[in-house]
């Protein structure tokens, strides 16, 4: 009996740490009111911090776990909610998702993202980040654009500029990580991109994987998913990161 006590106990603890990991929390996004999830690491801060868009599926499992794998890197990470709770299950819906977001209230929620971190005393300031898949990784090049003061930026397979006028609004350093099979982002965009960047003096680092396609750091993408350079996209992105917010 006390064995079966203790086992439950155990089992309670590990939920009940599980839970804990994420805090669901709500925050101003104009007159709105907006919810995301945040995960802070364990120990004494302040700490970095970082901004985690979604990809078209919505804020779901996979977004989840990779928000909860970079505050084991010590971030506090908080990862947006751009669809309002909606969580697509079919490329049907996601794609009506998608296209079902204002642009202007995307840009304004990701900046209240962003205003939100500043406010925690957990957080350091001058050392905020963002980090985006597909959808999501064009979001994060557009938070780029709209703070000044972000620190470091991933960009997963998302949408592109080589607008000098625009690209000149960009100071924080950027990492980018492509597919050489993506046939809506091509390793072309990506080079333009790149390389007008550097002609500005900015800090870009990008690498192109020649046999991945689009969104292949995800699992649940069955016949696109390439371990190794999900794996090697990951290292690149935990060194970046600490290369940036961290030091």
């Amino acid at each position: 009996m006390k064995q079966s006590w203790t086992l439950l106990a155990l089992i309670l603890l590990t939920v009940s740490a599980f839970a804990a990991d994420g805090k669901r929390i709500s925050y101003k996004s104009g007159d709105e009111t907006v919810q995301g999830i945040l995960y802070t690491p364990a120990g004494k801060g302040p700490f970095p911090a970082l901004i985690v868009i979604h990809e078209w599926w919505g804020l779901n499992d996979w977004v989840k776990e990779q928000t909860s794998k970079l505050s084991d890197q010590g971030y506090v990470a908080l990862a947006v909610d751009l669809y309002r709770g909606k969580v697509a299950a079919t490329p049907d819906l996601a794609h009506e998702l998608m296209r079902g977001v204002p642009e202007d209230r995307a840009n304004r929620d990701l900046k209240a993202a962003f205003d939100y971190l500043t406010s925690q005393p957990d957080v350091k300031k001058n050392r905020i980040g963002a980090i985006g898949w597909c959808m999501g990784g064009g979001y994060a090049l557009d938070v780029a654009l709209l703070e000044p003061a972000l620190a470091a930026d991933v960009i997963n397979y998302g949408h592109l500029a080589t607008d000098p006028d625009t690209l000149k609004k960009i100071h924080a350093p950027i990492l980018g990580i492509f597919g050489g099979q993506d046939r809506g982002i091509t390793p072309e965009d990506v080079d333009r991109f790149a390389e007008q960047l550097k002609s500005m003096g900015k800090k870009m680092e990008v690498k192109i994987y020649p046999d991945a396609g689009h969104a292949f750091e995800n699992p649940n993408n069955k016949d696109g998913y390439r371990p190794a350079d999900a794996a090697d996209a990951w290292d690149l992105t935990v060194h970046f990161l600490a290369d940036n917010l961290k030091k």
